[in-house]
Order: structure tokens, then sequence, then C-alpha cells
């Protein structure tokens, strides 16, 4: 008999299984069940039952009232400037078929493509919905890829969604240690700890205040500026350190702020507000209705001020007069909803 090589009577090499994680895992991808609903349903019913969105997943904010303002109907044309995780887009959809069509935009590469083939498995007509990877201020230049003049319905929910929140390797919270980035668009631009690194005190203070009206500014400023941080829990505990007389709470709050006047500056997203705001009027077709979902006064201050010159200079038709909230039981049911604001504009 003839043998490729000497017959060995070794044993194969043992394999370890895995360890299981136990009650307490350590690691992101281990800890929570909620990321895989369909071996885990109970676990997300009880999630989303105590008011908590599952990890990776984002729970539409203030769908009833959006629908309500945008009124979409079989055979508009729709368009999501921020399209997270399609929520909303989802109901959009729904309700412009037939004949509709929604595009979809998103500036992050990691979730854009989860999120189409989450909405094209839903079955809806290939055509009737079209994902373009870039942020609200791409607006005008993705209507011109599809030859459209304008769109008949507009929304922009701003902020970050829970998928990016929950997801420690993003930097967005301190839910769980990671690196402090804080990029939507992680290809782009620079993590939040180089800015730091580089900013000067008067510099960083100016941003705190401009970017999450933060009353203690200066001293903040001047213990976080120009320093490496390596992590996210290092950052926050850098922030309760300045903080020493701050209760709890209090220090919680500011480290929040703290990380959200860093990340509107690491993704310049007030630029991009602002120049989604201006070409708003020009990306509406007639009779169009635009509404935008905000989270922090810096936003909301944008688009009320946006919408109030539009309505003088002849460019609205109409406004939201008073700004939308969140209902109560909304609020009790998701907790991320309480600060979210929206508002409306609509051509003649």
């Amino acid at each position: 008999m003839v043998t490729d090589g000497p017959a060995s009577n070794s044993p194969a090499p043992h394999k370890r299984r895995p360890r299981y994680a136990g009650k307490n895992p350590r690691r992101f991808e281990d800890k929570y069940k909620e990321r895989d609903p369909q071996r885990h349903p109970d676990t997300v019913e009880k999630v989303i039952a105590s008011g908590k969105t599952p990890a990776g997943t984002h729970r539409p904010i203030m769908v009833a009232e959006i629908l309500e303002v945008l009124a979409p109907s079989p055979g508009k044309l729709a368009v999501d400037c921020t399209l997270g995780y399609g929520g909303h887009a989802v109901e959009i959809l729904k309700r412009i078929q037939p004949g509709g069509r929604l595009i979809g935009l998103d500036a992050d590469p990691l979730e854009l493509p989860k999120t189409e083939a989450r909405l094209r498995a839903l079955g809806f007509d290939p055509g009737a919905f079209h994902a373009h990877r870039s942020n609200f201020a791409g607006l005008p230049r993705i209507l011109a890829v599809h030859d459209l003049a304008g769109a008949d319905l507009i929304l922009a929910d701003l902020g970050v969604s829970s998928m990016q929140i929950d997801d420690p390797s993003r930097g967005f919270s301190v839910k769980h240690e990671g690196p402090p980035d804080m990029r939507l668009n992680p290809e782009r631009g620079e993590p939040a700890s180089a800015l730091l690194k580089k900013l000067k005190p008067h510099a960083l203070a100016e941003l705190l205040t401009d970017n999450a009206d933060e009353p203690r500014a200066a001293e903040l400023a001047v213990a976080l500026a120009e320093r490496s941080f390596a992590t996210t829990i290092a950052l926050a505990q850098a922030i309760r350190d300045a903080s020493p007389r701050l209760k709890k709470d209090d220090a919680n709050l500011t480290v929040r702020r703290v990380f959200q006047a860093l990340r509107i500056a690491v993704n310049d997203e007030f630029s991009a507000l602002d120049t989604l705001l201006r070409m708003l009027p020009g990306c509406l077709a007639p009779a169009g209705r635009v509404a935008i979902l905000t989270f922090h006064s810096g936003e909301d201050r944008r688009v009320k001020k946006s919408f109030e010159a539009g309505l003088r200079d002849g460019l609205y038709s109409e406004i939201s007069r008073e700004v939308i909230r969140p209902s109560a039981e909304e609020q009790r049911s998701n907790s991320r909803s309480s600060p979210a604001k929206l508002r409306w504009a609509g051509k003649k």
C-alpha cells in the first residue's frame, strides 16, 4: 500500500471549547442577548418594556407625529436625510406605495449597509428605495444624481443613533470603555482624542459653550485641553475630577455635555446643518414639507430661526409655530426620546 507519508498515531490536538461568558461578561459582544433577537425574543421584549433600547438597534422617535406632519401618500417622493436604523423610513415607505420612492442618506459606512439590507429584505419594490452614503449637507447633489428637482417630503432626524451610542468601538458614550473617537464616519476626519490633544484651553472653552451650553466651560477647558485620553472612561473620569463639588447626577450631565460638544465638533455637525437649512427650500417640490427632529438647544435654535426666516422671506408658506415634543407615554417607554424636539415647514 502506498501512502503519502509516514503514518501518525498522535491524537488530534485538543481544542478548548469557548468559555461561557457568565452572568456579567466583560465584552460588549457577549453582554447583550438582545443583539441576537431571533434567539432571545423574550430579552428584547423585557428591554423595551423597561423603557430602554435593545443594544445594536434604534427605536424611531415621534413616528406618529412625523407621519402626521409629512402626510406621506402613494406616489410621493420622500427623502430620509438620516437613515440610521431605518425605523422612520420603513413607515414612510409603507405609506408612499404604490408608486412612491424613498431616498435614504447616511454618513455612517458601518451601519448604512446593514440598514439597506434590512429594508431590502422587507420586500419593497427594488426601485422604491435608494441608499446613498452622504451626510444631509449633500442632499442637493443626491437629488441631482436622480435627476430630481425636489422631494415631496423630507425628514432629518439629527443626532446619534442608538447603534452608534451602544457600540464601544465608536467612542460616543461611557457606557462601555472604548477609544474616544466619536466620528459618524470613521473613515474621515480626526477622532475626538486628537482634537482634544491639539486644542488650547480658550478654544476648548468656546467649543464647550457653543456646542453644549456648558456653564463650567472655562474651568473644564483648563483641565482637559492639550491632554491625551486613551479611553472614554479616562476622559469621563478627568471631567469628573475637574468637577469635584458636583453631585453625581450633575457630574454625569457634565460628562454628557462635554461628549456632545466634542462629537458635534469632530463631525462638523452645525456646519452641515446650516448647509442643509440653507438648501432645503430649493430641495422641496411645490406643496412639499420638511420635518426636522433635534436633540439639543443648539440644533433647535438653528432650525427655528431658519424656518422663521424662510417664512418671512416667502420661501415657506407655513411653519410650526410651537415645538412638538414626545408624548409623556413615549418618554416613559423610551428614555432616549426625552430631549427630542420636532419642527416642520411647508411650501405652497
